[in-house]
């Protein structure tokens, strides 16, 4: 049944990928400035909702973390805000998806 979940998820950030979605790292800044996905904007799960407005409503996001927890988060503050939103999970899960 897992695997039903996962194979979704990755079609969906797929077809987000097609419409041109923009990548959002929820870490800390110094996570980030560790490593990132390139093209991945910045807004820590601590301050999204203060920094969501600088996210364009008008094109999917695909959210990730270090492991899943803080992009959960997030994606539910950015869907109860009308955006378009898929959590990737971790970093790892989302550098595989990338590659897929």
């Amino acid at each position: 049944m897992f695997g039903l979940f996962k194979n979704k998820k990755k079609e969906t950030i797929q077809k987000y990928l097609k419409e041109g979605a923009q990548l959002l790292d929820v870490r800390t800044a110094s996570e980030f400035n560790g490593g990132h996905i390139e093209g991945s904007k910045n807004i820590p799960v601590q301050v999204i909702d203060q920094q969501m407005n600088a996210l364009d409503k008008e094109k999917p996001l695909i959210v990730y973390c270090a492991m899943g927890g803080r992009s959960n988060i997030a994606a539910g503050k950015l869907k109860a805000n009308g955006y378009k939103v898929v959590n990737a999970g971790g970093i790892g899960s989302m550098r595989k998806y990338l590659k897929s």
